[in-house]
């Protein structure tokens, strides 16, 4: 298994180096930044496996960078999990909202962190473990994150990705846009539904003949089938 980059951010040193200690004894590679502004350059430079986010730091807090980071494509996939001293439950509701994978509560244990975060990377590791899909010449390989048609890669952008692959897996069923968003860009983040529109109309320009495999059904939503279906467009 290759060595997986954990950025850890937090104001305090004191916390970042108890934390590095831990993750590296646990075989994990770190970074550190002490603000918003400089995990946010670590993140797109590096694009760390997963990011340990303080909540209360000065200047831009945990919870905003999360938001940011959820709302744009190049980094909306990796997982975050909240660090704070903060223990009400409307708290960690609002960390989970903005799309927080997990949430740790001042103090815990390294065994605890070290725990919790093992079960986010399992989790966000499913999808990339899944063998590739082909449908008449249109293949999807998670492995390599990469869609060819008739061993042509295709260009799209990383939420057409997603929703290809929602697709391909979940054949010739109907899916509303409200199913969609939840399945695709997940329950805790508000998109409106008419996106869902745009992103399937890009998904089947970059799909150029094989378009007709995602089929609007009228006052129902979207599937995806090789089958050719008279109230289907």
């Amino acid at each position: 298994m290759s060595e997986k980059t954990i950025l850890i951010v937090d104001d305090e040193p004191a916390i970042r180096d108890m934390l590095r200690l831990a993750l590296e004894m646990a075989g994990y590679h770190c970074l550190e930044a002490e603000n918003a502004q400089q995990a946010y350059g670590l993140i797109v430079d590096n694009k760390p496996n997963l990011i340990l986010l303080d909540w209360m730091m000065p200047g831009t807090s945990g919870i905003e960078l999360a938001r940011r980071l959820k709302r744009e494509e190049l980094t909306a996939e990796i997982p975050i999990i909240m660090l704070t001293a903060k223990g009400e439950e409307d708290n960690k509701i609002q960390g989970l909202e903005v799309g927080a994978d997990d949430y740790i509560t001042k103090p815990f244990s390294p065994r605890e962190l070290i725990a919790r975060l093992k079960a986010v990377l399992r989790r966000t590791e499913v999808l990339d473990a899944q063998a590739a899909i082909t449908v008449e010449g249109l293949t999807l390989d998670s492995a390599s994150h990469r869609v060819t048609i008739n061993g042509v890669t295709a260009d799209m952008g990383p939420t057409e990705y997603r929703l290809l692959e929602f697709f391909l897996t979940h054949q010739e069923r109907v899916y509303s846009r409200s199913q969609l968003l939840d399945q695709v860009w997940g329950g805790n983040v508000y998109v409106e539904e008419r996106t869902v529109d745009v992103h399937i109309r890009r998904l089947r320009k970059a799909l150029g003949d094989h378009d007709r495999f995602v089929q609007t059904v009228r006052g129902a939503g979207y599937r995806f089938s090789t089958k050719v279906d008279d109230s289907a467009s």
